[in-house]
């Protein structure tokens, strides 16, 4: 069973063409989720984040509208609960004066996973804005395999 769609917004003070490079870029992505990146950033391209060697985030993007949206299929390694490709992402980029409102929406998320998807995004959105605004957040403390739980 699903829920209502998890919805979160975080204003964040780049460029719109700043925030989008961090979802196609693999040496930028890295940086704010994950610890190893794989990414094929066009419409039906596959993507692998391996957040801390168990926990493995497997889909492909469904949409790319440079420096405005993408959107990508999101699902788990081996999960019964929410396997790779049952939920999908939506990354808004809206531009603002100062810079660009994020607005994430994640769809068909399982009921046992929404607490740990929101904990998982909380987390990653907010070290994708201090990231993208210049300041230096070091590693990823999720990455070190310390949280046994699907994160997002």
């Amino acid at each position: 069973m699903t829920t209502e769609p998890l919805r979160k917004e975080i204003f964040i003070e780049c460029r719109p063409e700043t925030l989008f490079s961090f979802f196609i870029d693999p040496d930028k992505m890295v940086r704010w989720i994950g610890r190893h990146i794989l990414l094929e950033p066009k419409v039906s391209g596959k993507y692998r984040i391996d957040i801390d060697g168990e926990n493995i985030a497997l889909g492909e993007y469904k949409e790319i509208i440079h420096n405005e949206k993408i959107v990508m299929t999101w699902g788990w390694e081996g999960s019964d609960i929410m396997p790779p490709g049952s939920s999908a992402v939506e990354f808004l980029l809206i531009p603002q004066s100062n810079g660009t409102l994020l607005k994430l929406i994640h769809h068909d998320i399982p009921e046992e996973k929404v607490s740990s998807n929101n904990d998982g995004w909380t987390h990653y959105m907010d070290r994708l804005k201090r990231l993208s605004q210049g300041e230096s957040i070091g590693e990823d403390p999720w990455s070190k395999n310390t949280q046994k739980k699907e994160q997002s």
